[in-house]
């Protein structure tokens, strides 16, 4: 890894959120913290299938999106037409 940081307001494109994301769980296994390794790695795999799903989409989505993409069934991520 770099050892490149980004700070929350930087990131434009899902790639620098996986990036940033690679890099701390680096940062995390270096240190031992495994619950932030455990959190981490599961909000990549969110975002690596969310960009799966929309190969054509470089924003950076935000959680509720990744869910919703992964959960469409879930009830807040219901869309009702009045």
């Amino acid at each position: 890894m770099s050892g490149r940081t980004f700070p929350a307001s930087s990131m434009n494109t899902i790639d620098e959120h996986i990036l940033k994301d690679q890099s701390e769980i680096e940062a995390a296994k270096a240190i031992g913290n495994d619950g932030k390794v455990r959190h981490l790695e599961e909000e990549l795999k969110g975002l690596e299938e969310y960009k799966a799903h929309h190969p054509e989409d470089a924003h950076d989505p935000s959680p509720l999106e990744v869910y919703c993409d992964l959960n469409p069934e879930a009830a807040e991520c219901r869309i009702y037409d009045d």
